[in-house]
């Protein structure tokens, strides 16, 4: 079984939970509140979005991790050929659900909102909310089984996490993607971003390296 395979599995199983609804819907009721009224133009109010979608991402994360209570994650690990392609199953379903995110996130003001949406805004908002959720994801797979058990203890840690690096605006790359997007998309704020997205994928990788490496000794 590949890892895109397991990807699949787990999609169906979090389907059939419906655990995955939560973080989805708390993104979405935010995104409704921020652009109920006015905002003000783009790329600004992304800033609160992409922000938001740090924590919903890491929660989104560990949610994904702990679809499987441990003897049928064992079962999976052993129908799928090792704990890699397990974890990279979890990965890619974590990433596909930020990329869905970041999509909504940008695609929401143009539907409700007046103003001009260049594609280059578009882009900068799309990174900077796939740089945030990736990070998210890191954060959430660093959380959750197998290097964490309990859920309460996950979310406990993942939100310390998130509060801790979040709130700092020159921590990268949450911290210094969002200060660019707050500042209304200034020169070089696209270098930012994507470098931003970049330093992400890099975390939720070795993020998910560590879950393996631990994984192989428990399970």
């Amino acid at each position: 079984m590949s890892a895109v395979a397991v990807s699949r599995f787990l999609l169906s199983d979090l389907y059939r939970s419906q655990r995955a609804i939560v973080p989805v819907v708390g993104q979405a009721v935010l995104l409704a509140v921020l652009f109920g009224g006015d905002p003000g133009p783009l790329p600004a109010p992304w800033a609160a979005s992409a922000l938001a979608l740090y924590p919903i991402a890491a929660w989104l994360g560990i949610v994904v991790a702990n679809t499987e209570d441990p003897v049928q994650r064992h079962v999976t690990v052993v129908s799928a050929g090792g704990v890699r392609r397990v974890v990279g199953g979890v990965l890619l379903l974590a990433v596909a659900g930020d990329v869905v995110l970041s999509a909504l996130s940008v695609v929401w003001p143009m539907v409700t909102t007046h103003y001009p949406h260049p594609l280059s805004v578009l882009a900068l908002g799309f990174g900077a909310h796939l740089a945030c959720a990736l990070t998210g994801t890191a954060v959430g797979l660093l959380c959750a089984r197998p290097l964490i058990g309990k859920v309460g203890w996950s979310l406990l840690a993942a939100g310390t996490v998130v509060v801790v690096t979040g709130t700092q605006s020159r921590v990268p790359p949450v911290g210094t993607v969002v200060r660019a997007i707050t500042q209304g998309g200034i020169p070089g704020s696209g270098t930012v971003v994507v470098t931003g997205v970049a330093l992400g994928a890099l975390l939720a990788v070795g993020a998910a390296a560590v879950s393996a490496r631990v994984g192989a000794r428990t399970d």
